[in-house]
């Protein structure tokens, strides 16, 4: 049975109406382009409760390994009872290079259930970690829609206590998710990425996946964002930032000086008691992740993510993972992908368990 999605925007410009998708049946593969036009909505099908939620992702249990769900695999609270909320955005419009990040948060979904619930080194197991899958946001035309809906999605998740995990989407997925933090609150950003996505503007469109850490920086600050990871930038990024003075780590000086101490580094310049983590998977090296839009070779590696992981979470207020693109490999990217944000949701569990 193929997955439903909702219908994809016309090359017009219509797009449906943002609200995330509650999934349900058996997995398949991401539906192609060409045929999400003949496809229903959800909307009809599964409507929201009056409290502006979907209904939760049931499942007692894990299923066999033949009877895969849709959502994250370990996602089976209710919202109400989530500590963890998963969410999705398949947008990839502002994709400068290779599209298909689109078609990341099915492909992360799928690869979840390849893991063990339970994590040994840490001795927490999801099955009895409260996760709620969300499911995915429509698909829009342009990136404000995408902008605007996200925000007003993630507000409540926030608002409830809990901690969101995004699958994106292209980086421009990312703005809207620290923009939804509620007013008031003080919170840092790690950026870990292989480019400073710095730009005012790129092709005319200020909301580009070039632009991402300089939209974040206007909501919190540019002495609450540091990049990690960065090994490619503009003259226009590096000059513009002379004066803005937003903090960054370099590719290299992980690999000259440790990810312990260059996380340290990060970390001693973010102030804040709370730390939203921004992953672009292109901040790893393209031998390792390579179904990315953008791959850029001499970057880190993945257990350099998975320690920098576990360093913010202590603090972690939120997560997203961007721009896999599971077309460009055979899966490795979206499995490496989806052990990062099962590593974020062990590690901040464990770390609370042990206050």
């Amino acid at each position: 049975m193929p997955v439903k999605r909702s219908a994809r925007a016309d090359p017009v410009g219509r797009q449906a109406e943002g609200r995330f998708i509650v999934r349900s049946g058996e997995r398949a593969a991401p539906t192609p382009p060409a045929t999400l036009s003949k496809i229903a909505t959800r909307s009809d099908r599964n409507p929201r409760p009056a409290d502006g939620f979907p209904q939760a992702f049931i499942r007692p249990a894990r299923p066999n390994p033949v009877e895969r769900p849709n959502g994250f695999a370990d996602a089976h609270a209710t919202f109400e009872a989530a500590q963890f909320v998963v969410a999705g955005i398949p947008f990839d419009r502002t994709t400068s290079f290779r599209p298909g990040a689109r078609f990341g948060p099915d492909s992360i979904r799928q690869h979840s259930w390849n893991f063990e619930s339970y994590d040994l080194e840490t001795g927490v197991d999801l099955a009895e970690v409260p996760i709620h899958d969300l499911g995915n946001t429509a698909e829009f035309g342009n990136a404000q829609d995408m902008v605007t809906s996200v925000r007003a999605e993630l507000r409540p998740v926030y608002e409830a206590g809990k901690i969101p995990i995004i699958l994106g989407g292209d980086h421009a997925c990312s703005p809207p998710c620290v923009e939804a933090y509620p007013d008031g609150g003080s919170i840092g950003v790690l950026y870990i990425d292989a480019h400073l996505d710095f730009r005012s503007s790129y092709l005319g469109d200020s909301r580009s996946h070039a632009c991402s850490s300089r939209r974040i920086v206007e909501k919190v600050g540019a002495h609450n964002v540091v990049v990690l990871g960065v090994r490619s930038v503009s003259r226009e990024e590096v000059e513009d930032n002379r004066s803005i003075g937003m903090a960054f780590v370099t590719a290299q000086e992980v690999f000259r000086e440790g990810i312990e101490s260059a996380m340290q580094k990060a970390l001693n310049m973010l102030r804040t008691d709370r730390i939203y983590l921004s992953l672009d998977i292109d901040a790893i090296d393209p031998a390792f992740a390579g179904g990315t839009g953008t791959p850029e070779p001499f970057g880190l590696t993945p257990r350099d993510v998975k320690h920098a992981i576990g360093m913010v979470a202590p603090r972690l207020a939120g997560m997203d993972i961007m721009e896999v693109s599971p077309h460009y490999d055979q899966g490795n990217t979206s499995a490496l992908a989806a052990r990062l944000a099962r590593e974020a949701i062990v590690r901040a569990v464990a770390t609370h368990r042990v206050r």
